[in-house]
């Protein structure tokens, strides 16, 4: 089992900045990748970003793409998530994800059904 805790959600301006963070716990050696997904209210889970464990791949979503980014801290089994420029429409509860399967198309981690483990979430709420 592996638990996941995130933190660093909050109330942010649109324009401002925030970062995420998820600390990973329990068995993580065998964790392949880590994600970020985030569900507003009223729609549906969608993928935001993801980065493999070992090893390079980044992948985001179109709609972050050049404002947020993914990185890793394997020593202290840490993900983050910088988030800048933040928009109204990225309010949403974020969650971090840990997946125990490897796949050759980092693609395939934009999926949340390849992923085993997950958070309780944090909220971001961005005022306009």
């Amino acid at each position: 089992q592996v638990q996941l805790v995130e933190s660093g959600g909050g109330l942010v301006q649109a324009g401002g900045s925030l970062r995420l963070a998820c600390a990973a716990s329990g068995r993580t050696f065998n964790t392949y990748a880590m994600g970020w997904f985030r569900q507003a209210p009223g729609k549906e889970r969608e993928f935001v970003a993801a980065i493999r464990w070992i090893g390079d791949g980044t992948y985001y979503a179109d709609s972050v793409k050049g404002r947020f980014t993914i990185s890793r801290d394997n020593a202290n089994n840490a993900l983050y998530l910088q988030m800048n420029s933040l928009q109204v429409e990225d309010t949403a509860v974020y969650t971090c994800a840990s997946s125990a399967r490897y796949y050759s198309s980092g693609d395939r981690y934009r999926f949340y059904d390849t992923y085993d483990y997950w958070g309780q979430g944090t909220q971001v709420t961005v005022s306009s």
